[in-house]
């Protein structure tokens, strides 16, 4: 792939990222958690890891909600901002596992897909991301 289709690529990737991770912070409201998990209802089984036990209530599950999307939405928009400022570590000696992180992420997220189901919509997200991993590991080793 030449260098400037290259950026051009990540440039793209990095707008529709940056974009990725503002529309997260708001995934909440915009898909009607709160709807989807009521905090009134019968009780929710302890968590359990190991001798700890939690005793979790339905607020907390909506609570998680929040906390990952805003954790996705930290990383979305810095990964934005890596693949916009691309034409300052392509080519460094920190780009390859920079870039194999990056087509990492991407490819758990196409993968993670599947867990919202096989529809049509659902495999067309699933190549858009896939092919977003595919677009790293070809920076990982330009």
């Amino acid at each position: 792939m030449s260098p400037s289709l290259l950026i051009l690529g990540l440039s793209l990737a990095g707008l529709f990222t940056m974009t990725l991770g503002v529309v997260h912070f708001f995934f909440p409201l915009l898909w009607d958690f709160a709807a989807a998990i009521p905090r009134q209802g019968a009780a929710l089984r302890p968590m359990r890891l190991g001798p700890l036990r939690y005793a979790t209530q339905r607020s907390d599950v909506y609570g998680i909600t929040w906390v990952m999307n805003h954790a996705a939405s930290y990383t979305l928009t810095g990964i934005g901002l890596v693949d916009l400022l691309a034409p300052r570590w392509l080519g460094q000696p920190y780009a390859l596992p920079l870039a194999l992180w990056i087509a990492g992420f991407w490819l758990i997220r196409a993968v993670g897909q599947l867990y919202l189901g096989r529809r049509a919509g659902d495999w067309w997200v699933l190549a858009g991301f896939a092919l977003l991993g595919l677009l790293h590991i070809g920076a990982a080793f330009a």
